[in-house]
């Protein structure tokens, strides 16, 4: 690591402190508002806005009329998001399996040295069953998985760039902070202006690489969370 650089880690250290600090004190702050940063990053051809009306026109920019679609279609533009989440999943296997073998080897004549066999091996030695082996092999497994989620949100987003297949790009936050704890959702991904309702809103199974989180920080996640410490024992632990 360059000097320069880790000069100014040290010198970013005691803001991070500081703020951690002053989180763990006041509660977390409410980020400022202002045009959603980029969720989820992509490399993507922006179309230009169209050209602002002149003085003379008899149309305002931005003016609503009767028989235009109000509906979402350019950077900039706001539409609802409604997540409706209601998914369960329940699998379950069993299996087991067992494998016995026996297996005996003899041998009556051999050249006649049967007998000179008889005495150089141990008492007992039987020619007709020299080799005699077994073995038993048992497995059983089972395992179940009972998953449920549901979540009912709603969220506006803005539309964030538009793709050259004309598909909207778009991407939304909220933050709704209680006391001390603060409850964030994100949402974004990608729809067609064709699925956008009369009413502009749309649903979350509308969205391709559809994006949502919905998490918080404060007094009580705090708690909830597991520390970081015991985190990484967990982790890297052998045993």
């Amino acid at each position: 690591m360059r000097p320069a650089l880790v000069v100014l880690a040290l010198a970013l250290l005691p803001l991070a402190a500081c703020s951690t600090v002053t989180e763990a004190v006041k509660g977390p702050e409410l980020a400022p508002v202002g045009y959603p940063a980029q969720l989820a990053p992509m490399t993507q051809q922006i179309m230009n806005p169209p050209p602002a009306a002149s003085s003379n026109s008899l149309w305002r920019t931005g003016a609503r009329a009767f028989f235009n679609d109000q509906r979402a279609s350019k950077v900039g533009d706001i539409l609802t998001v409604n997540i409706d989440i209601d998914d369960s999943a329940t699998t379950k296997n069993q299996t087991s399996s067992s494998r016995t073998s026996n297996s005996s080897l003899g041998v009556p004549n051999f050249l006649g040295l049967e007998s000179s066999l008889g005495k150089i091996l141990p008492g007992g030695f039987d020619p007709a069953n020299m080799v005699n082996t077994k073995s038993g092999n048992s497995n059983a497994g089972a395992g179940a998985v009972n998953r449920s989620e549901k979540i009912s949100l709603t969220i506006a987003a803005v539309v964030s760039g538009v793709l050259p297949n004309g598909n909207l790009v778009i991407q939304g936050t909220q933050e709704v902070r209680t006391n001390t704890e603060l409850r964030q959702l994100t949402v974004a991904g990608i729809v067609r202006p064709e699925d956008i309702s009369s009413a502009n809103t749309i649903k979350h199974t509308q969205i391709a690489e559809a994006r949502i989180s919905y998490g918080g920080r404060g007094d009580i996640s705090r708690v909830q969370k597991t520390p970081a410490g015991q985190s990484l024992v967990e982790k890297f632990s052998p045993f």
